[in-house]
């Protein structure tokens, strides 16, 4: 105790500061009190043209002479303001896509699977493919005739006596809704695959490659959606 006391008494001593050889030396660490500055809570919005509209307006009066627009995924956007004198940044508004999920890599029964193939994905690639064999497999037959681990041939039921096979594409190319939607949505691949039950499951495999093409189509369209506007000339854009 005494010698927590002793050291807590020379603490309170104010610091020596000595010059030797031009530089300055303390016989205690010293570190720079920052002022108090209180920033407002950033705007959160959903949609990328919430997110052009706040800029353009310039409501609240910033300057945007060096603020930085960070796209920082496939589904966020910031707008953050220039550097303070002790390097601290304003974030302004922050754009996160509302968008429906559908579970990769989860089976699901028929019914379930083709209504969230028809809602959640959009009406590209090979879609269409995908939603007449989830159409024609009814729960009582699914059977699977061949699989190699790659491709499957699945015997479907149609009418009472019908039996027929079909082959299961792989990989599949789709355009899920996964991120804003004033920008074309990718078209990646997945794997397709069938249980018994039946079930159906969606795997992606590109390595999340999307994302990338993604995060270049929202630049594409902050910088198409802003240019020639005053306020918004000198913003820096990372993607």
């Amino acid at each position: 105790m005494i010698k927590e006391a002793l050291e807590y008494i020379v603490g309170l001593k104010t610091p020596f500061i000595a010059e030797i050889d031009g530089k300055k030396y303390s016989d205690k660490k010293l570190g720079i009190i920052e002022p108090t500055k209180y920033y407002a809570d950033s705007f959160k919005v959903t949609t990328l043209s919430s997110f052009v509209e706040y800029i353009k307006s310039n409501k609240d009066k910033f300057d945007y002479g060096k603020a930085i627009i960070h796209i920082e995924s496939y589904n966020k956007v910031l707008l953050f303001s220039a550097l303070d004198e002790f390097k601290r940044r304003e974030r302004y508004i922050e754009c996160k896509a509302d968008v429906p999920a559908f579970d990769f890599g989860r089976f699901y029964d028929t019914e379930n699977f083709n209504i969230k193939l028809q809602a959640l994905f959009c009406d590209a690639a090979d879609k269409s493919k995908v939603l007449k064999i989830a159409g024609n497999i009814k729960s009582e037959n699914a059977d699977t005739v061949a699989d190699d681990g790659v491709t499957q041939v699945v015997r479907t039921k149609k009418g009472v006596v019908l039996g027929e096979d079909e082959f299961v594409p792989n990989p599949v190319e789709l355009a899920p809704y996964r991120t804003f939607t004033e920008i074309d949505q990718p078209v990646s691949k997945f794997i397709f695959r069938i249980n018994n039950g039946p079930e159906m499951a969606l795997f992606e495999a590109d390595g999340g490659a999307w994302k990338l093409i993604v995060i270049q189509r929202i630049k594409e369209y902050l910088t198409e959606a802003m240019k020639g506007d005053s306020n918004t000339r000198n913003i820096t854009i990372l993607a």
